[in-house]
């Protein structure tokens, strides 16, 4: 009977690229979602059967213990960018990456892959990033033999970060720029996806890998790009530090009050990590290790940021057009 990989956050927007990678590699692949009635697209990454959504909670042990039974590898996708619900970044990034690992070293699963995060610190002042140094911290104890992840700030189809500055452009004649001399260093999810597939195959060492993209980008370099991938005329707009903080603070603001329910255009939180470098260590392991190339965003952001051109999808027919000339 093939392997079987139960990943954890397997529907979100990097482990559903990892479901799809390890069933193309021939593994039965364990879908483990708080709603798997959500998750049922992932079906058709393999064959009838082949991927499987089941129900589980891992802010529970019980429910973790079952997601992982007969399981030969784990991955933990799993990731919120703001507390939603009854799920907060301590239940999440710690309580629950513990007992992930914990309870596979315990059920005897073979490899585990956890996604962590560039630039992680317990002491950080961003709320986001000490839980997850405290998750990571907590899943290094307990499986030594872990492979982990740090991506840089991801990008691909669905994410959140170029997709959110491409709709800063519908607003007027300016886009704004918050902290333009941070430097980031974006990675291809399905590199970030490939490197977690290695890890759960064993075709990856234990240890911690820093992945970052081909280029290393200053924000204002950022929004550049992105104003020209959509094809609009925009001039970039630094945005002073209080009135980032101001507006930080009304969203979250908004956000508690909602319970949630209305998400915060920009928190403090991730108004820490736009002001934080996030780059490579230098002299870290990393995709050379991995032997994989990674993937320049130049070459993938303008397939799906399309639709934030003035005319969408035909919005390459239109500039083609004007070169015609009328005879």
């Amino acid at each position: 009977m093939a392997k079987l990989v139960t990943i954890f956050g397997g529907s979100g927007f990097v482990g559903r690229q990892v479901a799809r990678l390890m069933a193309k590699e021939g593994w039965r692949v364990r879908i483990a979602v708080r709603r798997p009635d959500e998750a049922l697209f992932t079906r058709t990454y393999g064959a009838v059967g082949q991927v499987v959504p089941v129900m589980c909670n891992i802010r529970d042990e019980a429910s973790v213990r079952a997601a992982l039974t007969d399981a030969d590898a784990a991955v933990n996708c799993v990731n919120i960018l703001s507390p939603e619900g009854k799920s907060n970044f301590t239940n999440v990034f710690e309580d629950g990456a513990q007992f992930i690992a914990r309870i596979s070293a315990e059920m005897g699963v073979a490899r585990l892959v956890h996604i962590s995060g560039l630039g992680i610190d317990p002491n950080s002042p961003s709320s986001y990033v000490a839980a997850k140094s405290r998750g990571e911290a907590a899943v290094i104890a307990a499986r030594p033999d872990a492979v982990v992840l740090r991506p840089s700030v991801i990008f691909g189809p669905g994410d959140s970060f170029y997709n959110r500055l491409a709709g800063l452009t519908r607003m007027g004649p300016f886009m704004p720029v918050i902290s333009p001399s941070t430097r980031l260093q974006p990675v291809y999810v399905d590199d970030v996806a490939r490197a977690a597939m290695m890890g759960a195959t064993g075709a990856a060492q234990p240890g911690i890998y820093e992945l970052g993209g081909p280029e290393v980008m200053t924000m204002a370099e950022i929004s550049r790009q992105v104003i020209e991938a959509v094809d609009r005329k925009r001039i970039p707009l630094t945005v002073p530090m209080p009135f980032a903080r101001l507006g930080a603070m009304a969203g979250g603001l908004v956000q508690t009050l909602s319970g949630g329910l209305i998400a915060a255009p920009l928190n403090r939180d991730q108004l820490h990590l736009l002001t934080q470098d996030n780059v490579v260590s230098e002299g870290a392991q990393g995709f050379g290790q991995l032997g994989i190339s990674p993937t320049s965003p130049s070459a993938v952001i303008e397939d799906y940021l399309w639709r934030f051109s003035p005319s969408g999808q035909y919005d390459a027919i239109k500039r083609s057009a004007k070169n015609l000339r009328r005879d």
